[in-house]
């Protein structure tokens, strides 16, 4: 799945276009590198979001196409 998707579906950003910038923008690393929007997102990978002043790590746990809205937060895992 492409990274602006699953920042999408996941609910860890609510629009894909803001994904889209967010990427474009360098604000989002996949495994420690600069993601674009079109990167391929897998289980076990780590995503580093800046937004603002703010950072959020997480672990994608599992990649769906669609998800309810109260399932969205089982897709990744928060890392401190």
């Amino acid at each position: 799945m492409r990274l602006d998707k699953y920042l999408k579906v996941s609910r860890i950003i609510k629009r894909r276009t803001v994904a889209n910038e967010a990427c474009d923008a360098g604000k989002v690393l996949v495994n420690g590198k600069v993601a674009r929007a079109s990167t391929k997102i897998n289980e076990g990978d780590r995503i580093d979001l800046t937004l603002g002043e703010r950072t959020v790590s997480v672990e994608v746990v599992s990649v769906k196409e669609t998800v309810r809205k109260e399932d969205a937060v089982t897709l990744y895992k928060p890392i401190s």
